[in-house]
């Protein structure tokens, strides 16, 4: 790749990540600020039954995505032909899966004994037409690393979703608040983005592009799709042997280091992915951008994981009161889930960026008997137990996932290591700080607040003193883009 294609490349990534994370953090803060004021309105229980009705509509989703709109973004060039047979099959698709779901629906209130979730599952299913019809207008935007775009589509429909969600749950709605809330962003998110993209599907398919498509993404879907079921599965079998709360209080302690997780690691990962798909062929240059992605990832995260789980109970109370405080535990260990799956996934999205969404679908029969042995034996004990079981899974599946690109593009494992050790090193020293802290006798909103000042001070100074790579990789960036 030319010089200047390359700076243009890097001068893209850099912008695509400040918009991304502007875009998820905002979205997401506005989301927390809200999960907070419907926590306090509705019930725990109420809480776990809309629960129970997402983790099918999470399995569907996947299917209904089927990793069109990815091979959409991976493949060097596309045309309107490509674009409208995604599209056409895509809702094609959707329509099948809702027509499953409408009368499965009965069925899954059976098994969970909870009357209500017929109706909640075929109303909620209906943010399917939304995902398919959003698959190529999101493709279009990644290939461009336009996301700006996507900043303004998820904010808008983020802020009046809110709206909803709040009124009805003041009014009184329960578990309608939180159906009608997420119903409400699907659609308008659609909406939104499409008076930025003005794309329109024609009636035209192609049987033959379809298959070119499917040649890599239905390697990407089946991962894709084994990856949620079990993932989902976690709290399928929370919510059949135990009750509706504790599938709230599982969810609960997963809100706050999913949305910290989401908004870095996940802003990293979107932008890695089609940054790496241009420099496909040049296995350097791909071993690189996926190097110091997940070295910036880890810097950023392992902090506030250990941090996080070092004040995890002054947190729950003060934002949710102490009807949420079973949740707790909950959170001081999924925070670990989190911290190890950052390799698995920067070594999966090098994975599909090279064109090898193979080798990510035959991963996942590798590690999900694991998965799958770990669950069935932790929900006879305990919904903790099945949690601390997922924590210990996350370790075993980076492993997995960073196997093959030893060869691929020569990252080996003491490579990994080196690059992701310190960093946990310092954040599990600023975490004891942190967690030393919670033992002063003070006002609970000011024992968070020197919990966090002085974990992350710890933090910052030792990586300054110790020079980490990462420390100065993540300097240099955000100085670069503030230059420009």
């Amino acid at each position: 790749m030319a010089p200047n294609n390359t700076d243009s490349l890097r001068n893209k990534t850099i912008t695509g990540a400040f918009w991304q994370l502007l875009q998820k953090s905002s979205v997401q803060l506005v989301s927390f600020v809200v999960s907070v004021i419907l926590a306090r309105l509705i019930d725990p229980a109420e809480f776990g039954i809309v629960a129970m009705a997402s983790i099918f509509m999470a399995v569907a989703g996947a299917i209904a995505d089927g990793g069109l709109g990815t091979s959409l973004v991976q493949r060097k060039d596309i045309d309107k032909l490509d674009q409208d047979t995604v599209f056409h099959f895509g809702m094609l698709v959707s329509v099948i899966l809702y027509t499953i779901l409408y009368f499965c629906a009965p069925l899954i209130s059976r098994i969970y004994k909870t009357e209500e979730l017929t109706a909640i599952v075929r109303v909620a299913s209906l943010s399917l037409f939304a995902t398919s019809f959003n698959s190529v207008q999101g493709a279009l935007v990644m290939r461009e690393m336009d996301f700006k775009k996507y900043f303004w589509a998820n904010l808008i429909a983020t802020l009046i979703s809110a709206g909803v969600g709040i009124t009805m749950a003041y009014l009184g709605f329960g578990v309608w608040a939180l159906v009608a809330q997420t119903l409400t962003r699907s659609i308008t998110a659609v909406l939104v983005l499409f008076t930025f993209v003005r794309w329109l599907p024609r009636f035209r398919f192609s049987w033959k592009r379809l298959k070119q498509l499917y040649a890599f993404g239905l390697n990407l879907m089946g991962a894709n799709l084994i990856g949620t079921f079990f993932n989902e599965l976690r709290g399928f079998l929370i919510g059949l042997r135990f009750q509706p709360a504790d599938l709230a209080y599982f969810n609960r302690g997963n809100s706050i280091p999913g949305l910290i997780n989401d908004n870095v690691n996940g802003t990293i990962s979107t932008v890695l992915f089609p940054a790496i798909a241009k420099l496909q062929d040049d296995k350097l240059a791909v071993k690189s951008s996926m190097r110091h992605a997940m070295m910036t990832s880890v810097f950023i995260m392992a902090p506030l994981m250990l941090l996080l789980a070092s004040s995890s109970r002054g947190i729950i109370l003060l934002l949710y009161t102490d009807k949420w405080v079973q949740a707790v535990p909950f959170m001081q260990v999924i925070v670990f889930y989190h911290l190890f799956s950052i390799v698995g996934l920067a070594n999966l999205q090098a994975l599909n960026a090279i064109g090898r969404s193979d080798i990510t679908f035959k991963l996942e029969f590798i590690k999900k008997p694991t998965l799958l042995a770990i669950l069935l034996y932790t929900c006879t004990i305990s919904p903790f137990a099945l949690s601390i079981g997922t924590a210990i899974y996350a370790i075993i599946g980076a492993a997995i996932n960073a196997y093959p690109n030893r060869k691929l593009i020569g990252y080996s494992y003491r490579e990994q290591l080196a690059d992701v050790l310190p960093q946990i090193g310092l954040a599990l020293i600023s975490g004891a700080s942190a967690w030393a802290i919670g033992y002063i006798d003070a006002p609970l909103l000011l024992i968070l607040i020197l919990q966090w000042i002085v974990g992350g001070t710890v933090y910052l100074l030792l990586a300054k003193i110790l020079h980490l790579v990462s420390f100065n990789y993540a300097l240099q960036t955000i100085k670069g883009y503030l230059h420009r």
